[in-house]
């Protein structure tokens, strides 16, 4: 059977989650990127074609041409979320709603639905111009209507404030539009679902500290096995207000005073090392999951789920532009029962601007265990243990 997996640049959850995942099912993989040196490298035993991947036509026409039928057409990408869904529907095959990928995607049009169906309504207004928008409440929230990974999220305090700061992301991103949106007040939470279109499953989620305003960045996540019933049941049904059902789904959204309210949908598998700590935690075949939904195959009634788990996820965070000079290694020991992960994101010698995004990430560590406290102290311990130093 035939996978052709959508992809830009190579992500963690591709090379070391979906491809040998799909590797394990027996698939051939065709890997469509307009990256294709960058895969090679990754996956040098998978077949990289080069593909306008943003461009659904294009994707639909490389695979026509191409000399192998498709069983399957899937993307963990954002950006790629619609060209897939239509690509996927084109041949007939299984696959997510593309109605559903452009509400998730375009963070104005989930706004306008949500408030059409009467599930939710947050004031939001788009521009293209250093304009504030006379009725926007204060504090407000600007972002990128179509962005990702925080970048160029930043809260404002007045009109002066999101005209500045609306001037800055224009002059940098040239014919962006821009959503300002009422801020959502609450703590920072995660649903992680999954579904074949009948069945869905709820594999729990993460509570998400994150940095000082007005920047919203995520330094930690602390994994939630199960959220109190009535604040889960708000946000599937904001879900199925917008059509998500379909395979994985990592939706963000806080909490105030019992009141669930969505932030924003990644119509995908939760990244940044995230999905594959839920499968090591889980002690689920995830990946393998994710990829038989788009197979056609139905999913069990009981994914199995183990349920004793405790995890704690932490983001080693650039605070400065310069070069990096110092920063452990890639590290895995176990220690009081305590599963360690250390990945570096950076290596010593790179030197980066500051992003105020997940792209200011030097690391990532993941710990498990069964017991949160004793996780939580292993990975303070380790963090203490180790150092990073950013040199100008």
């Amino acid at each position: 059977m035939r996978l052709y997996l959508l992809a830009l640049n190579p992500t963690d959850s591709v090379t070391e989650g979906f491809l040998p995942a799909a590797a394990r099912l027996g698939l051939d993989v065709t890997v469509l990127t307009d990256q294709p040196d960058a895969h090679r490298r990754t996956s040098p035993h998978v077949e990289v074609l080069e593909c306008d991947v943003r461009d659904f036509r294009a994707v639909i026409t490389r695979i026509s041409t191409h000399h192998h039928r498709p069983d399957a057409v899937f993307t963990n990408s954002d950006h790629l979320q619609t060209q897939a869904a239509l690509a996927a529907a084109y041949f007939g095959l299984p696959g997510k709603d593309w109605r559903a990928t452009l509400r998730a995607k375009d963070k104005a049009e989930m706004r306008r639905r949500l408030t059409d169906t009467g599930v939710d309504s947050v004031w939001s207004a788009e521009i293209t111009e250093p304009v504030a928008p006379l009725d926007a409440p204060y504090p407000c929230v600007l972002k990128p209507r179509e962005g990702v990974a925080s970048e160029d999220v930043v809260l404002v305090d007045g009109p002066e404030d999101l005209v500045t700061r609306s001037k800055e992301i224009l002059d940098r991103r040239p014919g962006t539009v821009l959503v300002v949106e009422e801020y959502l007040p609450g703590e920072l939470f995660t649903l992680e679902t999954l579904g074949d279109g009948t069945v869905r499953h709820v594999l729990g989620g993460f509570r998400t500290e994150l940095s000082p305003p007005p920047y919203f960045i995520e330094e930690r996540m602390v994994f939630v096995p199960a959220h109190p019933e009535p604040v889960t049941q708000q946000v599937l049904a904001q879900l199925d207000a917008l059509g998500v059902g379909f395979g994985a789904c990592h939706t963000e959204f806080v909490v105030h005073e019992g009141r669930a309210r969505i932030i924003e949908v990644n119509y995908r598998a939760i990244g940044d090392q995230c999905d594959l700590l839920l499968a090591r935690l889980l002690d689920v075949p995830l990946f393998e999951h994710i990829l038989r939904t788009h197979l056609g195959e139905p999913l069990p009634a009981d994914l199995g789920l183990r349920r004793d788990g405790a995890a704690r996820l932490e983001y080693p965070c650039a605070d400065r532009a310069g070069t990096l000079v110092e920063a452990p290694a890639a590290t895995e020991l176990t220690v009081d029962g305590v599963h360690l992960t250390y990945r570096p994101l950076r290596e010593p010698g790179e030197r980066h601007a500051l992003y105020r995004t997940n792209r200011d990430y030097l690391g990532v560590l993941r710990a498990t265990g069964t017991d949160q406290s004793t996780v939580d102290r292993g990975a303070a311990e380790f963090l203490a243990a180790h150092s990073w130093e950013i040199r100008p």
